[in-house]
C-alpha cells in the first residue's frame, strides 16, 4: 500500500495517486492559523517555527531541517521551496497541531 495521508476536517484517508488529485485543479496552501497568514516562503517559514521551539538542525545538506529538543519529532524539507509538496505541509501540520493547517487555493 502506498499513497500519501490526508488529514482534513478531522478526518484521515490515504490517497494512493496524489499526482492526479494535483492535477484535478487543487494546489494545497500552507497556513499559520494565529494569523491566517499563507506560507509563501522558508525564511517565513522558518520564523514561525523559531517562535514555537524549533530549532534549525543541520544534519543533512540536502535538506532543510528543524527539530524541537522536547520532542523527538524532526521535519525534513527539500532545500528548494519550489519542491515543497502537500506531504510536507501535512508533515508540519501533524508535529504543530493548532498552529498550521493545509488548505485548498
Amino acid at each position: 500500500m502506498s499513497g500519501v495521508w490526508v488529514f482534513k476536517n478531522g478526518v484521515v484517508r490515504l490517497v494512493e495517486n496524489p499526482a492526479s488529485e494535483a492535477t484535478e485543479g487543487r494546489r494545497k496552501v500552507l497556513v499559520y492559523v494565529p494569523t491566517n497568514e499563507a506560507i509563501q516562503s522558508y525564511a517565513s517559514l522558518e520564523r514561525k517555527l523559531y517562535g514555537h521551539g524549533w530549532e534549525r538542525y543541520y544534519g543533512d545538506p540536502y535538506l532543510l531541517q528543524f527539530h524541537k529538543q522536547t520532542t523527538v519529532h524532526l521535519i525534513s524539507l527539500p532545500k528548494d521551496f519550489k519542491s515543497f509538496k502537500s506531504m510536507h505541509m501535512y508533515d508540519i501540520v501533524v508535529k504543530n497541531r493548532n498552529l498550521f493547517e493545509v488548505r485548498d487555493m
